[in-house]
């Protein structure tokens, strides 16, 4: 067969399964974004669905029909019919930070909607110049870290931010959230097909839909709820907004910067994932995306970041290959501008949705097992640390705000007298992303016997502790000392390592260490 005929189509059977699946999910955290503005801070609906939804479902809608065309283009030049475009959608942490603590708190000082907005805009600026500026160091932190170490701290946000809240969500409705992850498990992982083909994912919104409105799960006074915010907007360039915020950007400037860190590995992690599973994109490229995706949302009146998605193994085992990331940018612009948003999840319960985000927290998880070397597993379960640290702090954050006080309050002495160990908690889960990859890196290097990169990682370790830009709360010089000590006593201990009996690093007898443990 000549690789002209074995070329990815434009669609094809599998798509269907993506689409529903990465478009029910951009749907999902768009609709959440959105909910936070209006419902939760109290933001006015004609400020956010006249500039914030359009700038939104724009940079969303485009970064997808851009990695589509890119995947295509892979396709044609290693005459491939099985590429798969990666995923593409906002950062869902950073909608909740950027609502509730920076434009909430802008509003509270100022009483100015249109200020705080102007303020996220330019917050979400500062945002894009980082990514884009990580776009060209990205093909060198892939060089330098270990696999391992990329797609562990990758397992931990997927098993936490991921998995969790869905996990828990469709179990407080089983009755449609089991039954829709069953179906997900069976048409997915057993490959087992359904009556008439349909595909899984559109099987499980199907069941989940009929037995939503059968049992009164679901309102008919929703539906004309959001038929009533029916209306056409158009998205409006323009710098105003972000001259106008960053007079006041000062105090958020310390979050901006870590925070489009994260954003930048996270999307790294993911190019790397997607290499994992067979389609190896330029690495420059792919993270020029997310970066120009969110530079044009902030000059069209977004807030929020956009980044390459987890997911795209998954999405590749159920067939999805170019249009399911095609169909998914052209539905998100064109339900967000004709004002649809609201209306698709009167009529879908998002319990039938949220079991698709509990398999690819799956199909991520095994891949970091089944893709790296078998001895660097240690490594991969202490990549995943951080991610539990941190999403235990957030939930505990969340249950003490709604009760009206917080951890500070309480005492920590109090909480580590009760078993819970809040401040090595929030400690080690500051920058989980990033100490997720450090620390796999320095396990997996010493597994290797490679002391001297063990030793060079766990140096960076100690500046990024020096600075806060892990391990801490804020940025700044000196900021997490105790960390910093402990990183630099291990770059010693690394070094030494290096140097002891150093005949003993030979990292060839490793493969037959790995054998024998398998016999």
């Amino acid at each position: 067969m000549s690789s002209e005929k074995r070329l990815v189509p434009w669609w094809v059977k599998g798509d269907i399964n993506g689409f529903f699946g990465l478009f029910t999910n951009s749907l999902t955290n768009i609709l959440t974004a959105i909910g936070l503005l209006v419902i939760s801070i109290k933001m006015p609906p004609d400020l956010v669905y006249k500039r914030i939804v359009p700038a939104v479902v724009l940079s969303v809608g485009l970064g997808n029909l851009y990695l589509a065309w890119q995947a295509k283009k892979l396709s044609i030049k290693e005459g491939r019919d099985d590429v798969t475009a990666m995923p593409y959608g906002l950062s869902v942490p950073h909608y909740f930070i950027c609502s509730f603590a920076v434009m909430l708190p802008v509003y509270v000082s100022t009483k100015n909607w249109v200020t705080a907005w102007s303020v996220g805009v330019a917050w979400n600026f500062v945002h894009a110049i980082v990514e884009i500026a990580g776009a060209f160091v990205g093909s060198y932190i892939r060089k330098v870290t270990p696999r391992a170490a990329m797609l562990g701290t990758l397992a931990g946000v997927a098993l936490t931010f991921i998995a969790m809240s869905p996990a828990m969500q469709v179990w407080e409705a089983p009755h449609i959230g089991l039954v829709c992850l069953g179906i997900v498990i069976i048409g997915w992982f057993a490959r087992k097909s359904f009556p008439f083909n349909i595909p899984a994912g559109l099987m499980a919104i199907i069941v989940g839909t009929v037995i939503g409105w059968a049992t009164g799960y679901m309102k008919p006074e929703e539906v004309t709820e959001a038929l009533k915010g029916f209306s056409v907007t158009y998205p409006i360039i323009g710098i105003g907004p972000i001259i106008t915020g960053m007079k006041l950007i000062g105090p958020f400037i310390a979050s901006a910067i870590p925070l489009a860190i994260y954003d930048f590995l996270e999307s790294l992690n993911n190019v790397e994932s997607a290499e994992a599973a067979g389609d190896k994109y330029n690495t420059q490229e792919s993270m020029l995306v997310p970066g120009l995706g969110t530079l044009l949302g902030a000059l069209l009146g977004s807030p929020f970041p956009t980044i390459i998605y987890i997911g795209h193994p998954g999405w590749k085992s159920v067939g999805a290959r170019v249009g399911y990331s095609l169909a998914t940018g052209a539905a998100v612009i064109i339900i967000g501008i004709l004002g649809l948003l609201p209306l698709m999840l009167s009529i879908i319960p998002l319990v039938a949705i949220l079991p698709i985000l509990v398999y690819i927290a799956m199909v991520i998880g095994s891949q970091s097992f089944n893709a790296t070397p078998k001895r660097h597993a240690p490594a991969i379960i202490l990549a995943l640390i951080p991610w539990i640290a941190n999403y235990l702090q957030n939930q505990i954050d969340n249950a003490l705000s709604a009760a009206g006080t917080s951890a500070a309050e309480i005492g920590f002495d109090v909480l580590g007298n009760a078993g819970v160990i809040y401040k090595g908690m929030s400690v080690l889960g500051a920058g989980a992303i990033l100490v997720g990859m450090i620390l796999g890196a320095i396990t997996a290097y010493i597994i290797d016997r490679d002391f001297k990169k063990a030793a060079y990682y766990s140096l960076f370790g100690a500046v990024c502790c020096f600075f806060g830009v892990i391990h801490a709360s804020e940025l700044g010089i000196g900021v997490a000392l105790y960390p910093t000590v402990g990183y630099l006593m291990i770059a010693v201990l690394c070094y030494a390592m290096s140097l002891y009996r150093s005949e003993e690093n030979v990292t060839a007898d490793l493969e037959d260490w790995e054998l024998a443990e398998e016999n």
